[in-house]
This record gives C-alpha cells, sequence and structure tokens, in this order.
C-alpha cells in the first residue's frame, strides 16, 4: 500500500495562507520544505507532491512547477492544456494515489495543501505522517489548516529535523512531526 506524508506551516489561529500566498516570510522554513519534499534514500528515484489548484497557482510562476519532484494538481476545473506538460492533473486524491502505486521511480509521496487536500490526505487510512512547521504567532488568513484527528500523536522526528524553537524575523516556530498510530 501506498503510503504518503503531509506538509505544512501554520500559525497559532491555524492559518495556512491569505489570498494565494504565504501570510509569513520564512527562509529557512520554505528551504526545509524543499528538503524533505526532495530528499530520497535512492538517488535514482524523486518524490511526488500532490496539491489542489489553488496551491498550485500560488506558488510563484518561477518556482512551479517544483523543481526536481513529479507536481500533481487536484482540480475538476482546470483541463490538462492550462498546466505545463511535466504536470498531472487528476480529479480528486484517490486518483493521484492510483496512478502513483505503480511508479517505481516514486520513492515519497508529500500532500502540500490546501486545506481540502489537507482534510481528504489526513482522513485516508494511507496518511502516514503530518510535518507540521507550528508558527508560534497570530496571523491574518484567509485559509486555514483543518482539526487534526485524534489518530496522530507526536514522534521523535527523523536527524535532518531541527530540534527546538526556530527564530527567524522575530518570527518563532517549531518543527512536529505527527504518526496515525493503528488503531
Amino acid at each position: 500500500m501506498l503510503r504518503f506524508n503531509l506538509i505544512v506551516a501554520v500559525c497559532e489561529n491555524f492559518g495556512i495562507g491569505i489570498k494565494g500566498d504565504l501570510p509569513w516570510r520564512l527562509k529557512s522554513e520554505l528551504k526545509y520544505f524543499s528538503h524533505t519534499t526532495k530528499k530520497t534514500n535512492d538517488p535514482a528515484k524523486h518524490n511526488a507532491v500532490v496539491m489542489g489548484r489553488k496551491t498550485y497557482f500560488g506558488v510563484p510562476e518561477s518556482k512551479r512547477p517544483l523543481p526536481d519532484r513529479l507536481n500533481i494538481v487536484l482540480s475538476t476545473t482546470l483541463k490538462p492544456e492550462e498546466l505545463p506538460e511535466s504536470v498531472l492533473l487528476f480529479p480528486n486524491l484517490e486518483e493521484a494515489l492510483k496512478f502513483l502505486e505503480g511508479k517505481e521511480e516514486v520513492e515519497n509521496t508529500w500532500i502540500v495543501g490546501g486545506s481540502g487536500v489537507y482534510a481528504e490526505a489526513m482522513a485516508s487510512p494511507k496518511c502516514h505522517r503530518l510535518y507540521i512547521t507550528k508558527i508560534q504567532q497570530e496571523f491574518e488568513c484567509d485559509t486555514f489548516f483543518p482539526a487534526i484527528p485524534d489518530s496522530f500523536q507526536e514522534v521523535t522526528p527523523e536527524s535532518d529535523v531541527p530540534l527546538g524553537v526556530q527564530e527567524e524575523n522575530g518570527i518563532k516556530y517549531e518543527y512536529k512531526v505527527l504518526e496515525k498510530q493503528s488503531q
């Protein structure tokens, strides 16, 4: 069974975005996102990032599709010709996961937003871990992270996840890893 992880930065009021952008500027957090979603154990493989239409178009044009990863966009309104050839389009998470099931060259699958995709992902039995950057401040947001199911419990992160409170631009944040416990 293909398992996937989810990665998100969330502030104290559970906000994750405003007007299609991030509410904060944290270079090292973006670097962490990039490193984490690109990292593979097998150098011959790459990872997939799965996102909704608004998340995809929220990425600055010069940075999309996200480099060195297979980009998958979920949308029922977009047409394939509205996306670069290298970006795959599926109507929902289940169809995207079915496609990825047989892909030997994809080592890890990451759910990268937005709100509706996160909610669908956390409800899936295939969702393994949540990589959450907890930003210790409130920001004005119009997009929010859904409630985390009780089945997820905090675990000790891998060695390349920075421990303790980080700070950049006067904003404090901490990396957390939650894993779905089998019921």
